[in-house]
């Protein structure tokens, strides 16, 4: 009998890539989300099919419970909740009940059915937030800087809770920042390609960043993803950070993007002052923008996957400048077809 997986936040681009990997594994695929039908990527990916939809509110208690019971999962991939940190200041309340009080719900809804349930929970590298050390590995305190952070912290550790207070097989995967042509075009590096795409189809203004030496640790969504899925095949469940190890700056990311499009980046200015060219045409393709600017961090996050690949046996497939050429190729596709 083929074993049953119930992923939150499908819709999302870390829900297509697992929703792919376990369908290929022969999983029986459940979904959710709070809107059922919004499900481009999966229908892209040629899976929307395969999977069984749900809609789900994590706020909802019962709501949880009532598909608990009713999908009987072996698995569940809590990846529902909002994503992107700068929302959170927002929209801090909103923010916090699904992300902080959601991984609880579900949990106490396993606890409740007694069954065997496996669990995983997106934890995220921005509960490390002004560490004190780099790289970060399992054992580097948080010290969270956002409502976001705060909330991703919370689940945390009432994943850890349930774990050793009820036997719950739960664990939560810090992931720092992955990203694949799916990302969400808030996040600065789909800005960078999308904009490149706009500009190479001719309905584009240049691209406006901030600080373009803030630097991340930067993996591809793809890989990140089999690692969820190695974390809850191990017998005993255990807290892994998934990163590469390595950090690039938006600059960096930008010339990479660049490359992809057949334009060589060049920069000129300082600061606020600062904007990138083709070398060759000497068009403008990057401005440096008020609204965007953050101070250089004090601390940069940058994860050890040295356990994952010690116990999980977790690779890396892509490196930074493979994944903004993949991501840049596919968002010159889609202004491609639009244009």
């Amino acid at each position: 009998m083929a074993r049953r997986a119930l992923i939150t936040g499908i819709n999302g681009q870390d829900g297509g890539y697992l929703s792919r990997l376990l369908l290929d594994k022969g999983y029986e695929v459940h979904g959710t989300g709070r809107n059922s039908a919004s499900t481009r990527q999966l229908r892209a990916m040629g899976i929307d099919g395969r999977i069984r939809h749900h809609t789900l509110d994590l706020t909802d208690t019962s709501a949880i419970e009532r598909l608990i019971d009713a999908v009987a999962p072996d698995e569940i991939y809590n990846l529902g909740g909002p994503s992107f940190l700068g929302n959170s200041f927002d929209w801090p309340i909103d923010s916090c009940d699904a992300s902080a009080l959601g991984p609880m719900r579900i949990l106490g809804a396993i606890r409740k059915s007694g069954a065997p349930v496996r669990f995983y929970q997106a934890s995220s590298s921005e509960m490390f937030g002004r560490a004190a050390t780099s790289p970060q590995d399992e054992q580097t305190a948080f010290r969270p800087r956002s409502p976001y952070a705060t909330a991703k912290a919370f689940g945390h550790w009432t994943t850890v809770n349930f774990r050793e207070a009820f036997g719950i097989f739960a664990c939560s995967g810090v992931l720092y920042n992955h990203e694949s042509p799916w990302r969400s075009e808030k996040f600065v590096t789909r800005k960078i390609t999308t904009g490149f795409a706009a500009i190479r189809h001719g309905s584009g203004e240049p691209v406006r960043l901030g600080n373009l030496d803030a630097q991340r640790d930067w993996g591809f969504a793809g890989d990140y993803v089999e690692g969820m899925w190695r974390m809850l095949q191990q017998d005993t469940p255990q807290d892994f950070v998934l990163a590469t190890g390595q950090t690039h700056t938006v600059r960096q990311f930008a010339e990479c993007a660049a490359l992809a499009f057949g334009w060589k980046l060049a920069w000129r200015g300082t600061g606020l002052a600062e904007e990138g060219y083709d070398r060759s045409s000497g068009r403008i393709l990057v401005k440096v923008a008020q609204e965007f600017w953050r101070p250089a961090e004090e601390t940069v996050l940058c994860g050890s996957p040295a356990r994952a690949e010690q116990v999980l046996g977790w690779r890396r497939t892509l490196a930074m400048p493979e994944i903004a050429a993949l991501m840049a190729e596919a968002d010159d596709r889609r202004a491609r077809e639009v244009a």
